[in-house]
Parts: C-alpha cells; structure tokens; sequence
C-alpha cells in the first residue's frame, strides 16, 4: 500500500495495489474509489484532503488475531456445562 499527498491540490492518493484499473466510482463530491474489473478496490482519492481526513496526521496498525483470551474460553466451557 502506498499513500501519496499532493499539498499543490491538497489531495490525497492511497494505492491498494498495482492492478489496473477499470472504474472510477465517485463516492461524494471529493471521495473516488478505483476498482480493478473483478471490483475490487486499486485505489482511493481524497480531494480536500485536510478537511476530509484529518491530514497531516497519520497513524498506522498492524493487528494481528492471536489466540482467544483464557477468560473467553473459561466463559464458553462453562456454558457448555449448563
């Protein structure tokens, strides 16, 4: 994934993936989705980035599922029993 800004247009430009695109659909007046021909989505575009999205902050996160939490698993065998 790619994210670009454009300060010159204000526009922000995030890359999902390098497939070619086969639509653009306009989501509101400055929201644009591209999607590749099976529908799935290339890209986004943010015009007016900085009232649209909160920019220049940015975060990330990576979350990965771990194995279910010892008290949810204590909860499901008990009401298992009942």
């Amino acid at each position: 994934m790619k994210i670009k800004y454009f300060s010159d247009t204000d526009t922000a430009l995030f890359e999902f993936s390098d497939r070619a695109v086969a639509e653009t659909k306009e989501i509101n007046e400055n929201i644009y989705i591209d999607l590749d021909r099976s529908g799935n989505l290339v890209a986004m575009t943010i015009e007016h980035a900085r009232q649209q999205a909160s920019l220049p902050s940015l975060s990330y996160e990576h979350v990965e599922q771990g194995p279910p939490d010892k008290a949810i698993q204590r909860t499901t065998k008990a009401r298992r029993k009942s």
